[in-house]
């Protein structure tokens, strides 16, 4: 029993380890070169070259946050304050503490006057943390009182209080995973955005978005997303005028189907053990 518990913690702590990604961490080797053109075409002024660059880096998939900020510079100087403020929020999604990224993104909305989201008091309250780090938090309580459960049987108080624990933190990260900066975060990045009251360009307007306006996606359907609006508002928008901020990545869906994976192994461990007669303490 002894062995198969020091599995099942060794299979926890894998399960609780986040993306080993670096947010601060510059292309690799194979996109070097044309980030370093990229910053070149910069410094020249050539941004529509420099914005190609940085995109095609983009693309690749070796994402930084000094590669989204430097994407969001580049259209900032080109005048396209929507996407501007799209990659400097990328940037920050990377690594929350970027400064530069933080700054500029207060400019570009000063410049674009666009309209941004409020957040909720319970999100503000939660702001000192990630939904990522609720998340891990969570599972970590969860899981330390299935393994209490399994090595003290008859100690059921105190895993109670680790299942209460991680149901609180899995709350707080549902509730910034659903929220102003959640998944569904998006940005408008085309001029004479609008959004309707119905998935038809005739329907009456609910209210204007200017570029860099920000939105929360509720749902989509077709070439249409019914979001929440900075007005307190929701209402219908054009796929094509907005961006979500966050992106994902094969490896990013790989990094789940292996939680999951990760998640049986131990629900399966647990339900042997639970066959083993209790003993007394």
């Amino acid at each position: 029993m002894k062995r198969r518990a020091l599995l099942q913690i060794l299979v926890l702590l894998l399960f609780a380890l986040p993306n080993a990604k670096g947010a601060n961490d510059g292309p690799s080797r194979t996109g070097d070169d044309l980030f370093a053109k990229a910053n070149t075409e910069f410094a020249a002024g050539n941004f529509k070259a420099a914005i190609a660059d940085y995109q095609a880096v983009v693309d690749s998939g070796e994402w930084s946050a000094n590669l989204f900020y430097d994407l969001g510079n580049a259209y900032f100087r080109h005048g396209d304050f929507g996407r501007a403020i799209l990659n400097y929020g990328r940037a920050l999604r990377l690594d929350p503490h970027h400064p530069e990224a933080d700054a500029n993104l207060r400019i570009a909305h000063d410049q674009a006057h666009s309209l941004e989201l409020a957040p909720s008091a319970l999100e503000k309250y939660l702001n000192w943390g990630t939904a990522n780090f609720f998340a891990i938090v969570a599972a970590i309580f969860f899981w330390l009182a299935i393994i209490w459960l399994i090595l003290r049987p008859g100690k059921v108080l105190w895993a109670l209080a680790g299942i209460f624990l991680a149901a609180i933190c899995g709350f707080a990260a549902f509730t910034l995973e659903n929220g102003t900066r959640g998944q569904g975060l998006a940005i408008v990045i085309a001029e004479n955005a609008e959004a309707r009251v119905a998935i038809v360009d005739s329907a009456r307007s609910v209210l204007a978005l200017p570029p860099g306006s920000e939105v929360v996606i509720l749902e989509e359907r077709g070439d249409w997303n019914y979001a929440a609006l900075p007005n307190d508002q929701r209402g219908w928008i054009a796929a094509n005028v907005v961006e979500r901020v966050t992106l994902l990545t094969t490896a990013d869906s790989q990094s789940s189907r292996l939680h999951s994976a990760l998640s049986r192994v131990i629900l399966s461990g647990a339900k042997r053990s639970r066959r083993i007669p209790r003993r007394t303490l």
